[in-house]
């Protein structure tokens, strides 16, 4: 997912696509426990997803909390 894609997100989506991401991640990575996972390079790409997600959010906190004083 690319960072102007989830800028265009509200903060209830972000958060409902990061809770979606953490449960897609666990499943592949209980596939790769198990030996099923066919593309092992999903698991880095749904890390940095979950992580440019979590800092637009956190952008947007500093920023409100920034324009409140």
């Amino acid at each position: 997912m690319k960072i102007k894609d989830i800028r265009e997100l509200s903060n209830k989506d972000l958060e409902g696509k990061i809770i979606s991401a953490k449960k897609e991640l666990f499943e592949l990575r209980m596939k790769q426990a198990v030996g099923t996972l066919e593309k092992p390079s999903k698991i880095k790409e749904l890390r940095k997803d979950v992580a440019r997600m979590k800092t637009v959010l956190r952008e947007r906190e500093l920023k409100e909390a920034h324009d409140g004083e």
